[in-house]
């Protein structure tokens, strides 16, 4: 799967008045009727855990210029919020400069192999203009767009 362009996001919640969050490639949109995406994060996780307690995540689709986030937050532990400029927004951390913003409460929770599937409602998006981050070949990097308007 190294092979396939992904996006990168942090899909993050608060929980006691504090920030949590990890690093996801595994989301897209689901629905639109209603609107809903999935992300799809690991047994072990701890964001995992939180998110099934509040109900709330958010997801940080990172901007190119966000590159140094994508590694801080796969990492396990605290204090990846450290000098990371964020605001509470729906019931989890929107990280700021992201190039789009997803809120959701949770819909479901399926099992999928090592992984669990989470299911989001959606009830805020906005998007920005910055370039997203992509992974590819293990390798961060950006989308440039070809399109021409007719």
């Amino acid at each position: 799967m190294a092979r396939v362009c992904t996006p990168v996001a942090v899909v993050t919640t608060i929980y006691d008045g504090r920030p949590h969050g990890t690093t996801v490639s595994a989301f897209t949109s689901l629905s639109l009727a209603p609107p809903m995406i999935l992300v799809s994060l690991d047994v072990r996780s701890d964001l995992l855990a939180l998110v099934r307690r509040t109900q709330r995540f958010g997801l940080n689709v990172l901007a190119r210029a966000q590159a140094d986030l994508a590694p801080r937050f796969a990492t396990k532990g605290l204090g990846k919020f450290a000098g990371v400029s964020w605001t509470a927004a729906g019931g989890s951390a929107r990280l700021t400069g992201n190039a789009a913003w997803v809120a959701c409460e949770v819909a479901d929770i399926v099992e999928g192999g090592d992984h669990r599937i989470v299911l989001g409602n959606v009830f805020i998006v906005e998007a920005g203009d910055a370039e997203p981050l992509t992974y590819h070949a293990r390798a961060y990097g950006t989308h440039v767009s070809t399109r021409r308007e007719c």
